[in-house]
């Protein structure tokens, strides 16, 4: 799986960026058919600290699978849009389960 890594208004560290292509990677463990993974770092200007917004596109077959989150830093952002997309994945996946069982009882 690719991993494109966009952070909008700075320049990402090498930490960061090794952070979420291991977050990514953990995804792609859930999910086979995953094609790429588009992350998009940016920073708000707000009143509060929460200004650190993450948001995760995963291009599969079908439709995409998005999360964004919003924290005080990137790796808590990262990290919550990732189990995010995680729970995402987990339901996709019970749905297409329980159609494939619906369909081998009525045969």
């Amino acid at each position: 799986m690719k991993t494109n890594i966009q952070s909008i208004g700075f320049t990402a560290s090498e930490d960061l960026t090794a952070f979420v292509k291991e977050k990514t990677a953990k995804i792609s463990l859930h999910f086979d058919n995953i094609l790429t993974s588009e992350v998009c770092l940016k920073s708000e200007k707000s009143a509060t600290n929460d200004n650190k917004i993450c948001d995760i596109r995963l291009v599969i077959p079908g439709n995409d699978v998005l999360a964004s989150a919003q924290c005080t830093t990137f790796e808590e952002a990262v990290a919550l849009a990732s189990d995010a997309i995680i729970k995402q994945i987990e339901k996709r996946k019970a749905k297409i389960h329980d159609k494939r069982v619906q369909i081998d009882i009525v045969e």
